[in-house]
């Protein structure tokens, strides 16, 4: 169960980052996240309301708060570094960003299997030159993993929400005080709504998988699968 969440949620990351590089070159990388974080976050809300989650405890909102802020600043930078670049080298030097969760489960005190470890090490493994765009993203997603999993061990839907409603705010207010551009027709609507769903169906997928399964072993099935 933990193998196939985690290598789903590597196929909707995928895609999710296909479309949303795709949609970068023709509009600004910031009004992409907001526009796709803003679809998810209405899906979050109705998802929420549903199923209880707001009377969670808060456990989950440092997590969520820091993930939001890191996941903007990350996803910026990767639908930047795409418009300009191509996906064939952005996305794995953004993959790279798996050593930073890799590196926590193991402090924390995961032990892998044999042949996880084997597995850990066939993943890490690569190099070669890191554009900046792709290197800060890479770390942001790092960091965006170990948030989400954490905030998951109290509430997954509220740190998904709460995350999602952060990265609006703080966009939001950014586009509205004119110091970041935001521009988005009706035609691309459909595309930044898939992204949106994707990234945060990709997000619930990692997170209900960390709390079934080594958070270092599931970083590596999402960043290689």
């Amino acid at each position: 169960m933990t193998v196939a969440l985690a290598l789903c949620a590597s196929l909707l990351w995928g895609s999710a980052d296909f479309l949303g590089g795709t949609a970068a070159r023709r509009l600004p990388a910031t009004g992409v996240v907001l526009v796709s974080q803003a679809a998810a976050l209405a899906g979050l809300v109705v998802v929420a309301t549903a199923t209880g989650a707001y009377g969670a405890s808060i456990g989950y909102l440092g997590w969520a708060l820091a993930a939001a802020v890191v996941g903007v600043v990350a996803l910026v930078g990767f639908y930047a570094a795409l418009a300009t670049g191509t996906m064939g080298v952005v996305a794995p030097i953004a993959a790279l960003g798996v050593v930073v969760p890799v590196a926590v489960g193991l402090a924390q005190g995961d032990r892998p299997s044999a042949w996880q470890a084997a597995e850990l090490r066939s993943a890490e493994a690569g190099g070669g030159l890191r554009p900046l765009l792709a290197g800060v993203a890479a770390v942001g997603f790092g960091l965006v993993i170990v948030f989400v999993a954490h905030g998951a061990r109290t509430s997954t839907t509220m740190t998904l929400l709460v995350m999602r409603a952060t990265s609006v705010a703080v966009l939001g207010a950014l586009a509205v005080g004119g110091m970041v551009a935001v521009r988005a027709g009706k035609r691309d609507l459909p595309m930044l709504i898939a992204v949106g769903a994707g990234d945060v169906l990709a997000n619930a997928g990692l997170a209900v998988a960390s709390t079934r399964g080594l958070l270092s072993v599931v970083a590596v099935l999402i960043a290689s699968g």
